[in-house]
């Protein structure tokens, strides 16, 4: 006879998605390393050295953009831009582009493909438009257009010490191939998953989105604009975050007490990052960085830095772009400015062909599972191939030539 109190005692655990098992699964792999002698602890220690500051931005820019989807943020702004459509497709579609491009170069890349795309998956319902021309719109331009500064993705925290370029710089420098990434992708989504749309009737434009409440609304607007700010004119990054998240919570302890819950904590993305980052170190130092430079090369010229944002590109859909970015980084000479900065728009714009390829990929894949969309895989896997290819031609040309 099954033991009851066994049973009970089994439905009060809380029930893990697969994705916190990967996260911990790579954790119990880092230590293993390190437990073991593969990865001596004086470099596992300066690898989490290393990642503290960015998790402390990562952790505080989550809860940043995940109270202000609660504040209704994104819902008034995607509806707003709907109604500026005027029912018509082809306008909609380029404020979709100007969104998803505007989310992830002002916040990140996870918070396009984890927050965005739900709202615009609810306002294609809400319009009666296909949900993947929109899902697709927030997945290739979460990663494509996440070059502008170095808040937009991880790697460009990663790169930040070796780059040596203030936000403002770094935003001089990527200005031009974000641009050239940002109309290769917005040409790609209209000729694969647009085009057609301007033949049928418009969509009905709705009603205005009305806010629960107007000061969370507000409060929620100010502190994102805050933060955008305060990176650009220099103030360090999880500063910057951690301001901005500490007005919304103690704007929310005041007004919503409810919304803050232990769930707002991102621990799955901090154990994900430093468990892989463990786990690549370790791999790193027994082959991986001979194999990587076998194929880069150490070149900073043009065929250089085509070898790097390749190979970068390529790791990046085999393993995941953190991976490969710091195995990347570590056979670059100091010295090849260009050599790096491809590398970086390779492990950027080119992770997009497989579903594990970034982080904010498999977390937007996982919230159209949720919402009940079906991605076509062989469709996805041709089109995104196609987009990497031309977006990185595109993008590392228009570095060369401008930077």
């Amino acid at each position: 006879m099954p033991d009851k109190r066994l049973d009970g005692a089994t439905r009060g655990l809380p029930k893990l998605h697969v994705l916190d098992w990967v996260a911990l699964g790579l954790l119990l792999a880092g230590c293993l390393c390190v437990a073991f002698g593969a990865l001596p602890a004086a470099d596992a220690r300066a690898t989490v050295t290393r990642l503290v500051p960015l998790l402390l931005f990562l952790g505080s820019v989550i809860i940043l953009a995940e109270l202000t989807a609660v504040a209704e943020v994104f819902d008034v702004v995607a509806t707003r831009l709907s109604i500026l459509g005027r029912g018509r497709y082809p306008l909609l579609f380029l404020l979709c582009v100007a969104l998803a491009a505007v989310t992830t170069m002002g916040l990140n890349l996870d918070t396009t493909a984890v927050l965005l795309t739900p709202v615009l998956l609810a306002l294609a319902a809400k319009l009666g438009v296909a949900a993947l021309p929109l899902a697709m719109t927030t997945v290739w331009l979460a990663n494509t257009a996440s070059l502008l500064l170095p808040v937009s993705n991880l790697t460009n925290l990663l790169a930040a010490d070796r780059v040596a370029l203030a936000p403002a710089e770094f935003a001089a420098k990527m200005w031009a191939p974000q641009l050239a990434a940002i109309v290769v992708t917005a040409a790609f989504l209209w000729v694969f998953y647009w085009r057609g749309t301007e033949s049928r009737p418009g969509y009905a434009v709705p009603e205005r989105h009305q806010p629960t409440d107007g000061v969370l609304f507000r409060v929620a607007a100010v502190a994102c604009a805050l933060f955008v700010i305060g990176i650009l004119v220099g103030v360090p990054i999880g500063i910057a975050s951690s301001v901005a998240a500490g007005i919304l919570v103690i704007t929310f302890v005041l007004r919503r007490r409810s919304a803050l819950t232990p769930a707002l904590l991102p621990w799955r993305l901090l154990v994900f990052v430093i468990g892989l980052f463990l786990v690549v170190e370790t791999i790193n130092r027994h082959g991986l960085a001979d194999l990587v430079h076998a194929m880069m090369g150490d070149s900073d010229d043009a065929a250089g830095a085509a070898r790097a944002a390749g190979t970068g590109a390529l790791l990046s859909n085999l393993v995941n772009n953190l991976p490969a970015y710091v195995a990347g980084e570590s056979v670059v000479p100091l010295e090849n400015h260009n050599q790096l900065l491809a590398l970086l728009v390779g492990t950027n714009v080119g992770p997009i062909v497989t579903p594990w390829a970034s982080l904010a990929t498999l977390l937007w894949y996982e919230r159209c599972i949720a919402n009940g969309i079906r991605v076509p895989m062989t469709r996805f896997l041709w089109t995104s191939a196609g987009l990497a290819i031309t977006a990185l031609t595109a993008t590392v040309a228009t570095l060369l030539l401008v930077g």
